[in-house]
């Protein structure tokens, strides 16, 4: 059986269903958008952390979190969906002289975006955050508007929205053919047999966006990597002001979540690849240094804890807009860890990109395919 529509979107994690919602809001209606899994979000939106930040050290990741996080501010309004964000700020702790003239450049950086990022030193962050122990810290990375929200939330706002617009979401349809023909895509086929006629096609596949750019002939150079997150249960004296803190050397963070903590931590020899179950031996080192960095989690109970992946790509930095190799292929993906928070003004980018011929509210230049073969590498250093 074929079909016909405008647009399709593969994915329907929070990139995939912004950018529905973006087009069918600026009157493109016709759009399908495709979800591998029997429901929505259950990849990387799924599993992640909600945090959303300025603190970054590239220009255009400052103001993707600027536009993204005002976005997010007016969800409830705007999308008639409450997202649960909390302003507890975001506090990284630097215990080496490389990382603390890397930040100090960062912040001058995000100061002159208007993003008024401290530096704070030993005491300021023990009156922060009471509860780490911060022996060995030499100074810290404050800015009181970042913190956290709900990716549920945020995801069920752009499904209902979308929907009501007349953009068809469907789940269980994996895509396992791209058609091309002279240079040009022409729609996509799915493992049911399905095809669907289409002169716009968009990856927003998440993890999964480097298999399904093969089926295009696009080397989109995504890995996946695997993640893990534990919560605890409620912890005494533990509320929402505390901060979303970050022990950058380590890749470690904490956060507020429903009375106790969530922390999760990097694996630096993590190999690729799409198992997402808990790595025990990891668990254990991760729970060890958790325990140094905040010694009240020593004897706290842990209540659940999951495996997720990142989108990861060689400079930690996404791929947005029309991929050269193909007229009328698109990407949005990429976002080696920080793709929630930039769900919402990718969206609209990738919105503009199609109907606008241009993204036009963020300069998307320095993300385009593009760098790869260039070699114009601008590396994210506050990836976590």
């Amino acid at each position: 059986m074929n079909r016909t529509t405008d647009v399709v979107i593969i994915g329907g994690g929070i990139m995939g269903m912004s950018i529905a919602y973006h087009l069918a809001n600026k009157g493109c209606r016709d759009v399908v958008l495709l979800e591998k899994d029997q429901h929505f979000g259950t990849g990387a939106t799924g599993t992640n952390a909600g945090g959303v930040r300025h603190q970054f050290s590239t220009e255009v990741n400052i103001e993707l979190s600027k536009r993204s996080i005002e976005m997010i501010e007016r969800f409830p309004e705007e999308m008639d969906q409450d997202v649960d964000i909390n302003f507890c700020g975001y506090l990284f702790l630097l215990d080496n002289e490389r990382d603390v003239n890397s930040f100090r450049d960062n912040i001058a950086l995000q100061r002159s975006c208007g993003i008024e990022t401290e530096l704070l030193d030993p005491d300021e962050i023990a009156r922060s955050a009471t509860e780490i122990q911060i022996e060995d810290i030499m100074c810290g990375a404050f800015y009181g508007r970042d913190g956290i929200t709900d990716p549920h939330s945020v995801l069920q706002g752009y499904t209902t929205q979308a929907r009501r617009l007349g953009v068809q979401l469907e789940i269980d349809s994996s895509v396992s053919d791209i058609r091309v023909k002279n240079g040009c895509v022409q729609g996509v086929g799915l493992q049911d047999g399905t095809w669907i006629d289409s002169t716009t096609v968009i990856i927003a596949a998440g993890p999964w966006s480097g298999s399904v750019g093969i089926l295009a002939g696009i080397d989109l150079p995504v890995q996946p990597v695997r993640r893990q997150i534990m919560v605890t249960r409620p912890i005494e004296g533990i509320g929402p002001d505390f901060p979303f803190v970050i022990d950058f050397s380590k890749s470690l963070y904490f956060h507020y979540e429903s009375g106790g903590i969530l922390t999760g931590m990097s694996n630096p020899d993590q190999e690729t690849g799409f198992d997402i179950s808990v790595d025990e031996e990891w668990r254990v080192t991760h729970f060890s240094h958790a325990v140094e960095r905040m010694p009240v989690l020593e004897f706290s109970e842990v209540l659940t804890e999951w495996g997720g992946l990142y989108e990861v790509t060689p400079d930690a930095q996404p791929i947005l807009g029309r991929l050269p190799q193909v007229d009328g292929l698109y990407s949005c993906t990429g976002f080696s860890g920080h793709g929630f928070m930039h769900g919402p003004i990718c969206g609209l980018l990738l919105a503009e990109e199609v109907l606008d011929g241009c993204a036009q509210t963020v300069d998307i230049d320095p993300l385009r395919w593009e760098r790869f073969e260039s070699g114009s590498l601008a590396g994210e250093y506050n990836v976590v």
